[in-house]
């Protein structure tokens, strides 16, 4: 089973021996404080902890599941590219209605009666949104659990980075069904533990992700916060290089500074700024300064160039064109401060 998972791209570790927790670390790495960070026991050859030990090696896999073994198969989900949806079917008191579908609000009139477990409230979800429940797909990979539960394979989209979650926690799905992708493991089929086996269903290959189920994750929060840059301060020089627009006639620091000041700011924001569109207004512009014989053309192309080029260090050649390109056509139309084109 580690073989076909390995030649399938999927990443595996060893799960104790009848059991479906990861293999147990050794002595040194169950020392306090020890994490799997810097740790040179996977390298080493030991499948120290847990899934962070998942390989792809041929060699590595022959010695932890040759003659003998009676190791486990567990799969790193989130470097295997899988999402795997994991209902449980735990017969328990149900919790507040706000927590069995999260950001769902059930009305008090509801009858909840009879409703009872993981594979009700995924069908819930699934009946508001007018789909199939995962439990009855049968175009993808499912997996029916020792303990009467099911887990439902899905391969990501590339770019998404799923997180696990927990159908009882701050992340949730929907009550009793967790989400095994980044962070975490799933057991692989064919499993045997002391509760049974883990037994495959239908198709053996797991389907791309719906789209609904997509929508449904990132209204749960199952994807990391987008990281926004730190703003970068605009440089000095780039504050300079706006002053020295003053140094033209009478009149012209009060039209390009301003513009020259807009280009100056992208410094602090490394994209999606409108760069390009503020470059060329203020080449624009001091076209027609040029023009009107307020500014020299070599002083208005040399402010132009040095506060882009601290704006965009390394982008000469697109700058020098987005330059060269509102001069030409700010010459055409000289600008008259007394209001005249």
């Amino acid at each position: 089973m580690a073989r076909w998972c390995a030649g399938r791209g999927w990443p595996v570790h060893p799960l104790a021996p009848g059991r479906k927790t990861p293999a147990g670390n050794c002595d040194a790495c169950r020392a306090p404080g020890h994490t799997h960070r810097g740790c040179g026991c996977p390298a080493a050859g030991r499948w120290c902890h847990g899934f962070h030990a998942a390989t792809l090696d041929s060699a590595r896999i022959e010695q932890w599941w040759g003659a003998g073994s009676h190791l486990g198969v567990g799969i790193a989900c989130g470097p295997a590219g899988l999402v795997v949806l994991d209902i449980d079917a735990h017969d328990c008191r149900l919790p507040q209605r706000d927590r069995l579908l999260p950001g769902v609000r059930i009305d008090a009139s509801v009858d909840l009666t009879g409703l009872s477990n993981g594979f009700h409230t995924l069908g819930v979800l699934a009946a508001l949104r007018g789909r199939v429940s995962p439990a009855d797909d049968d175009t993808t990979l499912r997996v029916r659990t020792p303990s009467g539960g099911l887990h439902v394979w899905y391969r990501a989209h590339r770019g998404h980075r799923w997180q696990c979650s927990t159908g009882s926690g701050g992340r949730a799905l929907a009550w009793q069904v967790d989400v095994r992708a980044h962070g975490g493991y799933i057991v692989a089929p064919g499993t045997v533990t002391e509760a049974g086996t883990y037994e495959p269903v239908g198709v053996r290959e797991p389907a791309l992700l719906p789209a609904w189920l997509v929508r449904e994750l990132e209204r749960t929060g199952h994807l990391p916060p987008v990281r926004v840059p730190a703003p970068r301060p605009v440089p000095p020089r780039a504050r300079q290089a706006v002053l020295a627009a003053g140094g033209g006639r009478d009149g012209t620091s009060g039209l390009l500074a301003p513009l020259l000041a807009e280009v100056a700011a992208c410094a602090a924001v490394p994209e999606g700024a409108a760069f390009s569109e503020k470059l060329n207004r203020a080449a624009y512009t001091a076209g027609g300064l040029v023009a009107a014989g307020r500014l020299e053309a070599g002083e208005a192309e040399r402010l132009l160039r040095e506060t882009a080029e601290l704006a965009r260090p390394g982008q000469r050649r697109r700058c020098a064109a987005i330059i060269r390109s509102g001069l030409d056509a700010g010459v055409r139309r000289p600008l008259h401060l007394g209001g005249r084109a």
